[in-house]
């Protein structure tokens, strides 16, 4: 294998090893992740962030059922 070949296999390992990291968990709305800011804030005595409103109820749209 020539220096090029060995470097490109290198690299796709590094960026593919990368694109793994993160948590294992399901993904938060931005308004469970504004509450959560809020309930961590108020337990660590700092200073609280404004309180986020609720999101729009969920209208089904016409192409739901195609997705």
């Amino acid at each position: 294998m020539t220096a090029r070949g060995t470097l490109t296999l290198l690299m796709l390992g590094l960026a593919l090893g990368l694109a793994a990291c993160g948590r294992k968990a399901p993904l938060d709305s931005p308004y469970e992740a504004a509450v959560e800011a809020r309930k961590q804030a108020q337990q660590n005595d700092e200073p609280v962030p404004p309180e986020p409103k609720k999101p729009a109820e969920d209208r089904p749209f016409i192409l739901d059922g195609l997705l």
